[in-house]
Formats: structure tokens, sequence, C-alpha cells
């Protein structure tokens, strides 16, 4: 390998040392995922009656419906209020894991 180090790199590189860097930003990634998969949110429509709950992970955990947004004259009502309580929480979920899980990007890991 002569005086410049593995493979032609001299001037201190140190693939140990990178090598070593590089499983602890991989571990960091992992607890960084399994810390998402335990973070919920919540989203909410139609002034609070609604509310969809779920996991940064993107798996919901709760769905609270109050009494008075039952119509059964207007069950489309409800639909809209529920798709849009999980959009919501849908969104902020993504925005937490993104912000998390954004120092990861482009690494490969």
């Amino acid at each position: 390998m002569g005086k410049h180090g593995f493979g032609g790199f001299g001037g201190g590189m140190n693939m140990q040392a990178m090598m070593k860097q590089a499983q602890k930003m991989q571990q960091d990634m992992l607890k960084a995922k399994e810390e998402l998969a335990e973070l919920e949110v919540t989203g909410t429509s139609g002034g609070g009656m609604v509310e969809v709950t779920m996991t940064c992970d993107m798996n919901v955990t709760a769905v609270k419906i109050k009494p008075e947004a039952v119509d059964p004259d207007d069950v489309e009502m409800l639909e809209d209020l529920i798709i849009a309580a999980f959009n919501e929480a849908q969104s902020l979920a993504k925005k937490e894991s993104d912000e998390r899980m954004g120092a990861f990007a482009g690494l490969g890991l």
C-alpha cells in the first residue's frame, strides 16, 4: 500500500474512522425511525368534530367523531370530515418525519 495509506488516500484519510462514523449514522437513523413509529400527531376537521390520530410512520391509531357530527341525512359530510382530518394528520406526520429524517437524506444508509 505504500506510504499513502489505503487505496492511495493519504493525508490522514482514516477508513476505520469513516466506517465507524457511517455505523453511528445508521444507528442514529434507526433510532429516529423507531421514535417516529411511536410519535403521534392528530389531524382535525370541522372545528374538532372529527379527529384522526396517527403515528409518524403513517399508522392510524385512533379516529374520534363527536356525536353531533353524525347526521344520517348527510353521511357525505361526515365522510368528507374524516378524509380532511386524515389528510391533515398525514401532512403533520410527513412534516415531522421529514424534519427528523432530513439529516439522513442522500446518505444511502
